[in-house]
């Protein structure tokens, strides 16, 4: 499924300040706010959306991508062998 990048905005010292004491903690600004879409995902999204949409994804993943046919006048390397 294509992903999507949003961006928030924090006051300077704040975010430092956060991004400092989450290393002492080993732990990732990245994947802390990850998890908390993930959730805000879960609380507004209706399960049978949310159900639909990750059928959608498994079958767009089983699927086979065809090969994309080649331009006019290019040779398969391995024919002029």
């Amino acid at each position: 499924m294509k992903k999507e990048s949003i961006s928030v905005q924090m006051e300077s010292e704040k975010l430092r300040a956060t991004r400092k004491y989450m290393e002492k903690k080993d732990a990732s600004l990245e994947q802390e706010l990850a998890d908390a879409l993930q959730k805000l995902y879960e609380k507004y999204v209706p399960a049978p959306v949310r159900e639909y949409i990750d059928e959608a994804a498994e079958d767009s993943k089983s699927k086979v991508k065809p090969n994309k046919p080649r331009a006019a006048g290019q040779q398969n390397r391995e024919s002029t062998i």
